[in-house]
């Protein structure tokens, strides 16, 4: 799906306009195209984007190839590449997966270039439709927004991920299952997935803010600046909630080998409980019903009473014994 929208000072703003209306439009210094591509084969895309001047490197790029995020200047216009993370909370695990965001930037259009629908853009798009003050400061500023927009769109995962983790502590105090170990594994693979977006796309907002590229206006970079703030406080974040997962599967393996060693210990006061009527019964048991070198006496009824009474006798006095030694 092809989609567009076309801002201009004085003129009702236009949508979904004829791809072979491009060229025409960004002759007009005073509008803002803005294009965007979702889902769309490369074979009718790249026409299109070759009409805009790109280079053909670039847009193999785009429609083609998968990249971290990055940024190329090619002078009249500058190619980025930003990664979103999609994420989905089943039955208490978190499942995520990446998906790329290709942007071309000129000085009055940008082009969007994504496989599945994005947050961002759809909010983004939708203000744009709202309220046209969106679009009257440029390109510049609309990408500001969309990368904003895209930014902040890891908070409420950081919270979600903080919230698991609280739930995660309390379960490992209480009875940790097999099930508790997969939601904490899958925290670490999905605040790991989330650390290899957010450290190169700091990079390249820290090139927003500080570089000089011919299409971005020197007064706009403190906005830049701002996101970049923004992810230098979410690697943080991440790098805090990492640490928490960590101590957490720290705290599952000593409740684990604690309780193992309850177990061990239990198993072990039994054994050494039932040893000493294993003895008594084992000397015992050959004799009292069939009598062995003339000795009846050991097969009458007081010896019977004398023998269960210690072997009723001695778990008790070891167990006290065990009690008062404290190893109990």
């Amino acid at each position: 799906m092809i989609r567009s929208i076309f801002f201009s000072p004085g003129k009702p703003t236009r949508t979904d306009i004829s791809p072979e209306e491009f060229p025409r439009l960004i002759r007009d210094r005073r509008g803002l195209l803005w294009v965007d591509f979702i889902s769309e084969s490369p074979q009718v895309a790249e026409p299109i984007l070759r009409g805009f001047g790109f280079h053909p490197l670039a847009i193999d790029d785009a429609l083609v190839e998968t990249h971290t995020p990055k940024i190329d200047d090619w002078g009249d216009y500058i190619y980025i590449v930003m990664n979103m993370m999609n994420y989905k909370h089943v039955e208490g695990v978190f499942e995520s997966e990446i998906d790329e965001l290709d942007i071309f930037l000129g000085r009055n259009y940008i082009i969007t270039h994504h496989d599945q629908l994005l947050n961002a853009i759809e909010e983004t798009w939708s203000a744009c439709q709202r309220d046209e003050r969106h679009v009257q400061d440029g390109a510049d500023h609309l990408l500001y927004r969309i990368i904003d927009s895209l930014v902040l769109g890891y908070m409420p995962l950081i919270e979600q991920i903080d919230h698991q983790i609280d739930q995660i502590e309390d379960q490992v105090f209480d009875r940790p299952t097999r099930a508790t170990l997969e939601q904490i594994f899958a925290l670490k693979r999905i605040l790991l997935s989330m650390r290899r977006i957010l450290l190169p796309q700091r990079e390249v907002l820290n090139k927003l803010a500080r570089d000089e590229y011919r299409v971005i206006d020197p007064k706009d970079r403190i906005f830049f600046r701002d996101i970049y703030d923004h992810l230098v406080r979410l690697h943080d974040l991440n790098e805090n909630l990492r640490d928490l997962v960590g101590g957490v599967m720290d705290t599952y393996l000593s409740v684990i080998n604690n309780r193992m060693n309850e177990i061990m210990k239990t198993l072990a006061v039994i054994t050494t409980l039932f040893m000493p009527i294993t003895f008594v019964t084992g000397f015992f048991g050959m004799n009292f019903f069939e009598p062995v070198a003339q000795l009846f006496e050991w097969t009458s009824r007081e010896v019977f009473g004398v023998t269960l009474v210690i072997m009723l006798g001695l778990p008790i006095t070891m167990y006290i014994w065990m009690r008062h030694r404290t190893w109990l």
